[in-house]
């Protein structure tokens, strides 16, 4: 069991070098810990990061800064480009019709890498 992740919490990608803030647009109306609930459906580029700097090879930014400097590792600016939703959610919590996104949810990233949540934003409530 989880924590129900709120407005305000924070997310970590595998290939980032800092947490991003997570940002609810999914609904509204329902708050957990004075805060607005997320959903697993708060998964887009608006929603999380960003997260520092990109080390990720598979960013074309990353790829070819590195190519330029001869290989070397040259960490971009992170764009955070979430692919799908966040999994596995909370299906029997349902937040304005969507899964409730909890503390253990994973989302993946176009650029190889793994978001995860690092702080839910409230200890209140759990899922």
């Amino acid at each position: 069991m989880g924590q129900m992740v709120v407005q305000g919490g924070q997310c970590m990608c595998s290939f980032g070098t800092a947490p991003g803030g997570i940002k609810v647009t999914s609904q509204q109306l329902i708050k957990a810990g004075g805060q607005t609930a997320a959903t697993i459906q708060d998964a887009g580029p608006q929603n999380v990061g960003p997260f520092g700097m990109c080390t990720s090879l598979a960013n074309p930014a990353v790829a070819s800064a590195t190519a330029a400097a001869l290989g070397v590792l040259t960490p971009q600016p992170c764009t955070p480009t979430p692919a799908g939703v966040w999994m596995p959610g909370t299906p029997t919590v349902l937040v304005n019709g969507n899964p409730a996104l909890n503390s253990d949810c994973k989302l993946m990233c176009a650029y190889a890498g793994s978001i995860s949540i690092v702080s839910p934003g409230q200890v209140t409530v759990s899922v």
